[in-house]
């Protein structure tokens, strides 16, 4: 009898330690891969300047992912896959940041993901919008805090006004293919939706730059 007791508990203290092993792997999983956190788990943070700047830090994990900087470099050539290398076969930006005349970003992009399965290029990006950002939005080589000051400047961003950037960030289509890049590529993290409420809320604490 007092065997078997002796094995129960064992028993139950090994699964215990698994389960919380488990829990714990999957934090650490999470954080591993830059999960975006929600912008209600901020809240916690009195001071508005800075739940400000700390919701923009958790919203550059987004802003400073390839899938965002690739599309804002810093010269007429855009950038490629989640190493950033500059785009094969070369191509430029063009006079409206579509490519040059004869070779456009149409050329090749579709309006939509196209698969591949004979190349190592595992899918070809695509949506009906494609282009690069124009050269004066160029985030490529920039730290955050300077990326934060230029989006928010209408001088570089378009002539957008902060409820015209929240709205761009939430729900621009091109800006959400960011999170559905196709096979071969990582997407950003979390959801576009959970990164439009980190913009709106960095919005609402003074829309707070970081230093430097």
């Amino acid at each position: 009898m007092i065997s078997r007791i002796i094995l129960a508990t064992a028993v139950a203290a090994t699964s215990a330690l698994a389960m919380g092993s488990f829990a714990q792997g999957q934090q650490d999983a999470a954080k591993a891969s830059g999960d975006l956190r929600p912008a209600s788990s901020f809240t916690s943070i009195g001071d508005p300047t800075q739940r400000s700047l700390a919701l923009f830090e958790e919203a550059g994990k987004v802003i400073a992912h390839p899938r965002c900087v690739n599309c804002h470099p810093a010269s007429d050539r855009p950038l490629q896959g989640n190493a950033m290398k500059p785009h094969q076969p070369p191509v430029v930006r063009g006079a409206a940041n579509m490519g040059a005349p004869g070779l456009q970003c149409t050329t090749c992009h579709g309006e939509k993901n196209t698969p591949l399965v004979t190349t190592s290029i595992r899918s070809v990006p695509g949506h009906p919008q494609w282009h690069l950002a124009p050269i004066e939005m160029a985030w490529e080589g920039k730290s955050l805090g300077q990326i934060c000051e230029q989006i928010k400047d209408p001088a570089r961003n378009g002539g957008k006004d902060l409820a015209a950037l929240h709205e761009h960030m939430a729900h621009d289509s091109l800006v959400g293919w960011g999170w559905t890049p196709g096979d071969g590529r990582d997407p950003a993290p979390g959801t576009q939706a959970v990164f439009g409420e980190i913009i709106k809320a960095w919005i609402a604490t003074g829309a707070v730059c970081p230093k430097g």
